[in-house]
């Protein structure tokens, strides 16, 4: 780091600069991907060995590189030589099997090409006639992974008799989901309110438990509903932080008597804390009575309910408005990749869409396709539907329900690790691949105490670069997050860092 090689503005003019400049020469191309491809393939040969959070202070990468954009070209070599020698070492390393903190970030082979191709294609699929295979193949990918989580065809776009009433979208983030789904669920209660115009918003309300991801909260806000009007309903370990239905009537029902509009109801299949499991049907059963729009945010666990054994988490979801889940976390398709569904699509393209001459054509006025561009903020889009496609038609059903099996096995593994060692404690109960546990109180030992072991146990963890953990807080417990998950991961990594888990708790406790 920091060498003469690492620095674009020590290079002078290349003879290449006084040649006509061909961005995509096909020789280039060649050449430039043969080395990205080069570089990949090395990386994940290695990133095992790498620390997986990096040793860099803020503004490192500046003083690496130059604060100011190179005035001339340089060979491709030096990017990439920059890329290994500067970048690299900032890196905190997701891919790497070491990782266990947040959720996972899955990838694959096929994915990878998939989006290297969408990539190259560089298509901007926002209408189906601005590239129908675009539309076309994000359509088809949402409807086979429906048809693998078994939802019902209310919310395909197309099954055995045609076009459906429902229909998918693949967007960047839930953020996003949560976003356009609540704009939907707004207008539809301003309309059922009677309200001239958006008059009524200070009157609706929305809901979720406290243990839903921030996001929600923050959509809200954009959507433009009243804070005051935001409910977290406090959950415990006796729903083990799941949502309790009696509590959702309680406060939709005080709302309504209070002259309120309940309006949209988030319910989450494996949240990011704990990964606690909203009763869906249930939560459908009370919003139903006020009339209110219910999505589900399976962005994590929704992979896993491909897999027979798991799909319960999920019941009740044909009387749900819209749910979305994200095969980049654990489906084996890289970022970005969130696929909302919803019953009735016409419910979000008629608060999303926009008719601007220029976007035109006799394929949208046939009503016989689906514009993207309607079900989401934006209007231009990527290709994101080839990579999802790829990793479905590439390693199918079986090696995908695999994948699930083997992480939740691990994560089961390790769970049964802690609970055999008289130090720690498993704080709830272990949903799919991710353990909740610390260090418990013994002896003169308080809860504060325990919190402060507990921290300094997770960096301690960190600083030795051989595995990374993330921490929560769970009924006022700082507890340690385990989340199983990294493709490149193995038993044998499940094994070493709980042995590195027992080495620093001994240190710290002796």
């Amino acid at each position: 780091m920091g060498s003469l090689d690492a620095n674009p503005m020590s290079f002078s003019a290349f003879p290449d600069d006084k040649a006509a400049f061909e961005p995509l020469n096909p020789q280039d191309v060649r050449a430039y991907l043969h080395k990205a491809v080069d570089f990949i393939s090395d990386y994940y040969t290695n990133v095992e060995s790498m620390p997986v959070l990096p040793n860099v202070k803020p503004g490192y990468l500046q003083d690496e590189l130059s604060a100011s954009p190179p005035t001339y070209s340089a060979p491709f070599d030096v990017t990439m030589k920059e890329l290994r020698t500067s970048v690299v070492p900032g890196m905190t390393h997701w891919a790497s099997p070491n990782f266990f903190a947040f959720f996972p970030s899955t990838n694959s082979a096929a994915a990878i090409a998939g989006d290297l191709i969408a990539s190259a294609m560089n298509t901007v699929g926002f209408t189906w006639q601005a590239s129908p295979a675009a539309t076309e193949m994000e359509v088809l990918a949402l409807d086979w992974l429906a048809q693998l989580l078994r939802l019902p065809t209310t919310f395909m776009n197309r099954t055995s008799t045609g076009r459906g009433t429902g229909g998918g979208v693949i967007l960047g983030t839930t953020s996003e989901a949560m976003l356009v789904t609540l704009v939907a669920a707004r207008d539809a209660a301003l309309r059922r309110s009677g309200s001239v115009g958006v008059s009524h918003i200070p009157r609706l309300a929305v809901y979720a438990a406290d243990q839903t991801h921030s996001t929600f909260f923050k959509a809200c806000r954009l959507a433009g509903f009243d804070p005051a009007n935001i409910r977290s309903i406090p959950t415990g370990p006796e729903t083990n932080y799941g949502l309790d239905p009696a509590k959702l009537l309680e406060v939709m029902q005080a709302d309504a008597d209070a002259g309120l509009v309940p309006t949209y109801v988030c319910a989450t299949v494996g949240t990011t804390s704990s990964n606690a499991v909203d009763p869906v049907g249930a939560i459908a059963d009370v919003a139903a009575m006020f009339n209110a729009w219910v999505h589900v945010d399976a962005a994590y666990a929704g992979s896993a309910c491909i897999c027979p054994e798991f799909r319960h988490h999920i019941d009740g979801v044909e009387r749900v408005d819209s749910i979305s889940m994200s095969p980049h976390k654990w489906l084996l398709t890289c970022l970005d990749c969130t696929c909302l569904y919803v019953r009735d699509a016409h419910r979000l393209s008629d608060s999303l869409e926009t008719n601007p001459e220029y976007l035109k054509n006799d394929a949208t006025d046939s009503g016989e396709v689906t514009d993207l561009k309607d079900m989401q903020v934006g209007v231009g889009r990527r290709f994101r539907g080839l990579k999802l496609w790829m990793v479905m038609r590439t390693y199918g059903t079986t090696k995908l329900q695999e994948h699930i099996r083997s992480d939740v096995t691990m994560a089961k593994m390790f769970e049964d690790f802690v609970r055999a060692d008289s130090r720690f404690e498993v704080v709830v109960p272990r949903n799919f691949a991710l353990v909740c546990f610390r260090i418990k109180p013994t002896g003169a030992m308080t809860e504060e105490d325990a919190d402060n072991a507990n921290r300094v146990l997770m960096d301690n963890l960190n600083k030795t670069g051989k595995a990374y953990l993330a921490h929560t807080v769970i009924g006022d417990k700082f507890v340690l997050r385990f989340a199983v998950g990294s493709s490149l991961q193995e038993e044998r990594h499940v094994r070493s860092a709980w042995d590195l888990v027992k080495k620093t708790a001994s240190s710290i406790m002796d």
